[in-house]
């Protein structure tokens, strides 16, 4: 063998064996062989996963509205209400899995876990569905709604929902998180790829969505629901089989402890020092120093001191007491904190501002999963003879999703690079959701002149007006998606400190929450008020009697005041400063020598 045979093999061993630079581990704990861990193969699996879970999830949620109305019996309002909290329980799942996947399961166990939850819950609404609640048999139809049901039956229902509620929560803020762990953010071209990620994470879930949306959408709007369900726990279960199959493959990060604690730490310790007069310069502050700093090896990056919200500097100020139980081998946690750890409250207090602005976006949002059906619903359907299931239309808003993801990463993100003339890459994940914003504004605008011509065209009973009239409002709506969802999923997850990555994917869905249930506030609201003098409202049962298009226009002038809050809050945002534990130096150990 040649020596240039034996060098290049040399050379090949060692990026064969080259470690991730990010502290992440493979399933037996040991640091992860980059060439044999996470990349596209593990983000593939994961993008797969999500597709279906996805499918499944959807293929509930998409006409829950019209289950509530054919099969429950529910009016219009109260459906659209139920609905919301739902979706809105579902989103706020997401942070009791958050929680135990940064404190104590890690992502991948969390995701598991929830999936597992999630495949019970379809089952019991399959088997309740087919069981007990279509009765008469074929009901369920726009033609033949259900009976009554007994209160077993509905117990079984909200069962069987709050579990998919649960499941699904549980797991979507952990599986995004756990998709981006599978790219090294300290390797350039690594690093480029987890950016990408979250725009094709959001891209399969807009895929796995156009399934149910359009077949399952049209199953179950014949009336044919247990199929559609039955589909939908065979898509979660298969979901959850893929997810387990890539076990090997992926790459993990150890929990990093009950991150509430740690918040509570802080606050604490502040509040104890509260009359201290300290130092301008910063130098009577706590640092952890590079003994205790390498025992916690999930830590790769350390946050740099700031200046806003001072008064939480106080709890990393070293007083005699602190000394004094220092002399006893260590500080005590609810006096003393690092000021890491006292930067880590910060970013999350700074984060809070943008994340109450996105509420209102989420509230325009959830409108295509109960309004702009019921609207749909009450136009012409018909095209040719064959009927158009009104969920189905937000297949118009999953292509938009896909086509602007694609036109925005292909096109707008190299102009604006071009343009810019800076290191930084297209627009920032702020100018994005305010982008999202004025979108969202556009698409509200829309969803008002359809309804009022909507209502113009409606003579004794279904309006005139075809239903492909709403494509526009529902094309506006996933173009703003592009601009909200996806800069918020790469925002949060830049943003927030080690070891609150899945809180971070949370605070998203949380948003996605609470903007339901504000819809639901909203609704509720309007219906008290235009109700009075005995009024049909804005929204009754029979919608050409009310004034939907008044409800869309109200969404778009919050929506128009909410994006000026935002843009106040944007300009006061200051990013994470971070720097790297380890120089230069250290990367040589990073290859394990054979």
């Amino acid at each position: 063998m040649s020596c240039l045979e034996v060098s290049k093999e040399g050379k090949f061993k060692e990026e064969a064996e080259e470690v991730t630079l990010d502290g992440s581990v493979d399933w037996h704990g040991r640091p992860a062989i980059r060439a044999k861990s996470g990349r596209w193969v593990a983000g593939t699996i994961i993008l797969l996963n999500q597709g279906l879970a996805t499918l499944a999830f959807f293929g509930v949620g998409v006409n829950l509205v019209l289950f509530l109305t054919r099969v429950l019996g529910q009016d219009n309002a109260d459906a659209a209400n139920n609905v919301s909290k739902w979706t809105g329980t579902v989103y706020l799942f997401s942070l009791v899995g958050a929680f135990l996947s940064d404190s104590y399961w890690g992502r991948y166990k969390t995701c598991a876990i929830f999936q597992g939850i999630f495949v019970l819950g379809l089952v019991f609404l399959s088997l309740s569905s087919y069981l007990s609640l279509l009765r008469p048999k074929g009901c369920g139809s726009e033609l033949l709604h259900c009976g009554k049901h007994s209160s077993l039956e509905m117990g079984m229902f909200y069962l069987s929902i709050y579990l998919i509620a649960l499941g699904n929560g549980g797991y979507q803020p952990n599986i995004a998180t756990f998709g981006a762990d599978q790219f090294d953010e300290e390797h350039s071209k690594e690093g480029y790829s987890k950016v990408a990620f979250f725009s094709y994470f959001y891209l399969a879930l807009n895929l796995g969505s156009l399934f149910s949306n359009t077949i399952l959408g049209y199953f179950e709007d014949e009336g044919i629901w247990a199929l559609g369900f039955w589909v939908s726990a065979g898509s979660a279960f298969a979901a959850l089989v893929l997810f387990l199959v890539g076990t090997p493959r992926y790459r993990h990060f150890k929990p990093c402890g009950n991150p509430l604690s740690r918040f509570c730490q802080v606050l604490v310790a502040a509040w104890r020092k509260l009359g201290v007069q300290m130092t301008s310069n910063g130098e009577d502050l706590y640092v952890v120093d590079e003994e205790e700093s390498s025992t916690n090896s999930n830590n790769r990056k350390i946050i740099l001191h700031t200046h806003g919200f001072k008064f939480l500097d106080r709890a990393a100020y070293i007083s005699s007491r602190d000394l004094d139980d220092k002399k006893g081998g260590f500080y005590n946690p609810w006096r003393l904190c690092p000021i890491t750890q006292v930067e880590e409250v910060k970013c999350i207090l700074r984060l809070l501002p943008i994340w109450l602005c996105t509420i209102i976006y989420s509230v325009v949002f959830t409108q295509m999963a109960s309004l702009f059906v019921e609207q749909g619903a009450a136009m012409k359907t018909t095209i040719y003879h064959f009927r158009i299931p009104p969920a189905s239309m937000s297949s118009f808003d999953i292509l938009s999703v896909a086509v602007f993801i694609f036109f925005y990463r292909r096109v707008i993100d190299p102009l604006v690079g071009k343009l810019k003339k800076t290191k930084s890459k297209g627009l920032t994940e702020l100018q994005r959701m305010g982008i999202g914003l004025v979108i969202a504004v556009m698409a509200m605008v829309s969803a008002g002149i359809v309804e009022c011509y909507r209502l113009k065209y409606a003579k004794h009973g279904t309006s005139s007006l075809s239903i492909f009239w709403q494509v526009p409002q529902y094309a506006l709506v996933g173009a703003s998606e592009v601009f909200m969802y996806v800069g918020q999923l790469e925002f949060f997850n830049a943003q927030t400190p080690e070891g609150l990555k899945s809180f971070g994917s949370a605070l998203c869905m949380t948003s996605i929450s609470l903007g339901n249930y504000v819809s639901s506030i909203i609704v509720s609201i309007v219906m008290k008020i235009s109700t009075q003098d005995h009024m049909p409202g804005w929204i009754p049962g029979n919608l050409n009697r009310g004034h939907l298009d008044r409800f869309f226009f109200l969404l778009a002038a919050l929506t128009s005041l909410d994006l000026i809050a935002y843009i106040a809050v944007a300009k006061w945002f200051k990013n994470i400063q971070t720097e790297c534990k380890h120089d230069e130096d250290d990367k040589i150990g990073n290859l394990i020598k054979v």
